[in-house]
């Protein structure tokens, strides 16, 4: 297949699977490899990895004015109340990406011996399955008064950081386990997505630059792999887009039901 066709074959996969519960870095590498185009396993996942850097700029573009608030709180933040609603999302974020360094450098350090769609398939379809059934007791309680949780603490940015570190490996969707964590810890549906995708933007930049400044561009040719980004970035804008104003317009259990659901068949989809 024209390697140009495939750069726009793989913007496109990464740009829309990025957001939803399946691992869009486990797809890219089974279409490098199912197109015969790409160099082995590890590079494959490399390029995956890569390519990151295209939704990371859609996701910055969409949220471009609370990441200008975020680097405008830089100067003022203060540790002795680090968690107070005029700084707390930029404490989530520092703390959250710490965490995501300490799990992710672990994981990209053995990417050579792990490299498996089995255990990330398993693990994502796991957490699925708990959110559906999270859904589903919120939807048999839904005329009772649920408590919503609308702050964020140390312990959200730790297991959600920590979580997205271990999507560096393939068949683990970074979206998808950060955003039930979330979820399951009872944040709303919204609130969720946004942390989540605010998260992606420097984890997203990091893995990128450290796969480019290591291996250089893994797997296809430089032009080919810049269009791949380009497609991955306009694709992925749109795609957050329509999932951001779904979720304002569903029920909350709704939101859990349907994201567990698509976690657990992309998790088995990738077992199988």
């Amino acid at each position: 297949m024209d390697e140009w066709l495939v750069a726009v074959l793989l913007g496109l996969i990464q740009g829309t699977l990025e957001w939803l519960p399946v691992s869009s870095e486990g797809s890219v590498a089974l279409a490098l490899t199912a197109l015969d185009v790409g160099e082995s396993a590890v590079a494959d996942t490399q390029f995956a990895l890569f390519l990151h850097l295209g939704t990371a700029v859609a996701a910055m573009v969409y949220y471009r004015a609370e990441v200008g608030e975020l680097l405008a709180d830089v100067p003022s933040w203060r540790p002795g109340d680090w968690f107070a609603a005029e700084q707390a999302t930029l404490t989530f974020v520092v703390v959250a990406m710490g965490a995501s360094f300490a799990t992710g450098g672990v994981a990209y350090l053995t990417l050579e011996t792990v490299v498996s769609s089995l255990s990330g398939g398993a693990f994502v379809a796991l957490i699925g399955a708990l959110l559906v059934g999270t859904g589903l007791l919120q939807w048999t309680a839904q005329d009772r008064a649920i408590e919503r949780r609308t702050e964020i603490d140390l312990l959200d940015a730790v297991l959600v950081g920590a979580l997205q570190g271990l999507a560096i490996l393939p068949g683990v969707s970074r979206s998808g386990t950060t955003v039930s964590a979330l979820l399951l810890r009872g944040h709303p549906g919204e609130d969720s997505l946004r942390l989540s995708f605010l998260l992606s933007i420097p984890a997203a930049l990091a893995a990128g630059a450290l796969v480019f400044v290591e291996v250089g561009v893994p797997s296809i040719a430089p032009g080919p792999a810049a269009l791949a980004l380009a497609v991955s970035a306009v694709v992925g804008f749109l795609t957050v887009g329509a999932l951001v104003a779904l979720v304002r317009r569903v029920a909350f259990w709704a939101v859990c039901v349907g994201f567990g659901g698509l976690a657990v068949v992309g998790g088995a989809l990738l077992i199988v």
